[in-house]
């Protein structure tokens, strides 16, 4: 069935609309007509069947026929990562994969090594929310992964929970079998020259787990995609 997002103000008790994109989606790409069955989903995990009512030029209106679960449930770890923000589409893919994997938040983090700075990446801000909206749609989940501001590590740190935190580093850190299962996990990642010692004194400062992969060399967006994966494997619902 074809997937359609709308949000929460668009539905009404027995139908939906949909806005320009999406009806231009359904109308000129997919080539939907009315009396077409479509699924619609309203990124806070709700996920609906309609029929289609009303095709117009910049909206179209669904008969809500019933509610349906998602293909893909969420999972039950709260997951979220900070990744440091990467050059062109290689940040895409993390945004792409993390959605895939069932993180819930992303928060592109600036850090001393990193390729890009805050300025630059909010405007690829809308970009990235593009993608995740993409993602969602075709891996079946009904919960849109929120994308935060971009935001500096000293800062990030500041605002956090330090007890959710875990820092992945290249050096200097523990084995993931210290780390206890908990329902809400941040998980953080350094850029592809790896963190700074200031970085690294400030977060061993603040208490934050540091954490490695042992001796296993990763690029930064490979780190970032399987360590997600890895975390979801032994604390969430990949199994």
């Amino acid at each position: 069935m074809r997937r359609f997002y709308a949000p929460v103000k668009s539905f009404s008790e027995s139908a939906v609309t949909l806005d320009e994109d999406e009806t231009r989606h359904l109308r000129d790409v997919l080539r939907l007509t009315s009396g077409d069955n479509v699924s619609v989903f309203d990124g806070e995990g709700h996920e609906f069947q309609c029929s289609i009512s009303n095709i117009g030029k910049r909206s179209s209106e669904l008969e809500i026929i019933k509610k349906i679960e998602p293909a893909a449930p969420e999972s039950f770890l709260q997951l979220s990562i900070v990744p440091t923000i990467l050059n062109g589409e290689k940040y895409d893919l993390i945004v792409q994969k993390a959605v895939e994997l069932g993180v819930s938040s992303l928060t592109p983090l600036t850090t001393i090594r990193s390729e890009v700075k805050s300025r630059d990446a909010s405007k690829r801000l809308g970009r990235w929310r593009r993608i995740a909206l993409e993602a969602t749609k075709q891996c079946g989940r009904a919960k849109l992964m929120e994308i935060q501001e971009p935001i500096g590590f000293g800062e990030f740190i500041k605002k956090a929970n330090i007890n959710e935190l875990l820092m992945f580093s290249e050096r200097d850190g523990s084995g993931l079998a210290t780390v206890t299962a908990s329902r809400r996990m941040t998980a953080i990642f350094g850029p592809k020259g790896g963190w700074d010692d200031v970085e690294l004194e400030t977060a061993r400062k603040h208490g934050i787990t540091i954490a490695t992969l042992g001796g296993r060399i990763l690029r930064a967006e490979t780190a970032m995609i399987a360590i997600s994966a890895i975390l979801q494997h032994r604390f969430g619902d990949i199994n």
